[in-house]
């Protein structure tokens, strides 16, 4: 179950360098991404008309695409321009190319009507690009339906049990209730998490030497795209008193590569000692350590769902925000197989300042 008419992460900016040809399956639609010559992302079909070879092994001429089998060339919208001889070109032998923005170190891509293909639809992730925050990006790579990965990212009770020696460290995080609030494509969620002992990782960074409160707030938007501003400071000092604190904003996202596998963006910024390199790298692999407990959980939970297809999974207070999103992402996928869902409006969510 896709949303077609949704923007897309295809891919780092970093993946597509200028001479990657870059094979990616989305949506389960084999799909070649790659520079023009004034650095400008494309995104074609990477099934060659004529007899499905790859366009991914063949090669770059200017801003066109010659397929190495037979040597046709496509144009970066697509059209052929060249049979190797012969002389006129059956306008049949195309390629579909797809609407490509790029933002800050995101290449995004649109998989449904180009026609509805309006870039004010693209989340605002900021912090991908912006002086007063460090990353380092990720990326993971699941075989599993990626609403399974939603279902995770929606609930973060799962922190004190999956994480509890990593991201977590407490049950106080399943304990706290969120509130959530809909958007016009997604959710807003908002944890807060009073009283409570420090991550691991986050008492090597912050040095606390007691307890800490921890604020999650986070856009949930069409198609799985999660973006987060986290703080964790001393406790029982006040909510706007960031002095100590460490303030994270995290974007992550899913894209599904086909119905069983899905691609995994992600990064965790901080907006603290940003000229020391080894507080993004102990962030990044601290990230990457808990990213793979999650991994592993739902690759296992997606196995054992498989088999057992007539297994039934049943609510609990917890899977408020999930179930939200599941709706709202049935509700926008039966729409587009009716052909009538109304053109979306943009978010316009004030973001840039951190949560405090």
């Amino acid at each position: 179950m896709f949303v077609k008419n949704c923007w897309y992460v295809a891919a780092w900016d970093h993946e597509v360098l200028a001479d990657t040809l870059l094979a990616r399956t989305i949506l389960d639609q084999p799909v070649l991404v790659y520079r023009r010559a004034d650095g400008t992302a494309v995104a074609i079909d990477n099934r060659c008309a004529h007899r499905g070879a790859p366009l991914s092994m063949g090669r770059r001429e200017g801003d066109a695409i010659r397929c190495m089998y037979h040597g046709l060339k496509f144009g970066a919208d697509g059209r052929c321009t060249e049979v190797p001889g012969q002389d006129n070109v059956p306008a049949r032998l195309c390629v579909r190319s797809y609407p490509v923005a790029e933002r800050g170190r995101w290449i995004w891509i649109w998989m449904g009507d180009p026609q509805r293909a309006d870039v004010a639809l693209i989340p605002d992730a900021f912090s991908l690009k912006h002086p007063d925050w460090r990353y380092k990006p990720g990326y993971l790579h699941y075989d599993t339906d990626y609403l399974l990965i939603c279902d995770n990212l929606l609930d973060f009770s799962h922190l004190s049990y999956v994480h509890e020696k990593t991201l977590g460290g407490s049950p106080n995080i399943a304990q706290s209730r969120p509130v959530v609030t809909p958007l016009p494509r997604g959710l807003n969620v908002t944890r807060d998490v009073r009283g409570t002992v420090p991550a691991p990782y986050h008492a090597r960074l912050g040095g606390f030497q007691g307890k800490v409160d921890r604020r999650f707030n986070y856009d949930f938007l069409l198609p799985g795209v999660l973006l987060m501003h986290a703080h964790v400071k001393p406790a029982d000092t006040p909510d706007e008193d960031m002095t100590g604190a460490l303030q994270f904003h995290s974007c992550q996202a899913l894209t599904p590569e086909t119905a069983h596998s899905t691609h995994y963006f992600f990064m965790q910024a901080h907006r603290f000692r940003l000229d020391d390199a080894t507080i993004t790298e102990s962030i990044y692999q601290s990230l990457c350590a808990a990213f793979e407990e999650d991994r592993q959980i739902i690759m296992a939970q997606s196995r054992m769902l498989d088999a057992t297809p007539g297994g039934q999974m049943h609510p609990i207070a917890a899977d408020l925000a999930l179930a939200r999103f599941r709706r709202l992402v049935q509700e926008f996928s039966e729409a587009e197989r009716e052909d009538s869902m109304p053109l979306p409006a943009a978010i316009h969510r004030p973001v840039h300042a951190p949560i405090a």
